[in-house]
């Protein structure tokens, strides 16, 4: 029973990057996509490593020279990412009380596109929702900035 929860839950991990992959046509070296269950609130958020350069959704024209290979990062693709990603947390929150597993506060996950490997970090205790002035975007964002200083 525990082998067929994992393999759901990782389907649907699998979706999110699937998903982001095609936003970014496939010419990203990593991909970073932030969950956040707290309080009833889905939160997600993705952002890339591209030609050397840690950039958030909107900005990934920000990172390549050449102009002929231009990314449609418009408002409505960004979109129909994030309605994916939030959908797969949903699934993932119906997994876990199917199986009566624990779902997450927090999820992190990094693929890396060359080698094909998905890195996966949970947290199950409050990330933000204790905070009184912090939002699971502000963790994101923080999250981003950190990758952005790291590589």
């Amino acid at each position: 029973m525990s082998q067929v929860f994992e393999e759901k839950f990782s389907e649907l991990q699998a979706d999110m990057v699937d998903v982001c992959l095609e936003y970014v046509e496939n010419r990203a070296k990593q991909i970073f996509i932030y969950c956040s269950f707290e309080e009833n609130v889905i939160f997600s958020d993705f952002f890339y490593y591209i030609n050397g350069n840690v950039v958030r959704k909107h900005k990934l024209n920000d990172a390549i020279d050449d102009q002929e290979l231009k990314y449609d990062a418009s408002i409505e693709r960004q979109k129909e990412v994030m309605n994916i990603i939030n959908n797969n947390i949903e699934d993932m929150i119906k997994v876990c009380d199917d199986y009566n597993k624990e779902m997450p506060s927090e999820i992190k996950l990094i693929y890396n596109v060359d080698n094909n490997s998905l890195k996966a970090e949970y947290k199950y205790d409050p990330v933000y929702s204790n905070i009184t002035d912090k939002t699971a975007g502000d963790v994101s964002l923080e999250w981003f900035e950190k990758m952005k200083s790291a590589l």
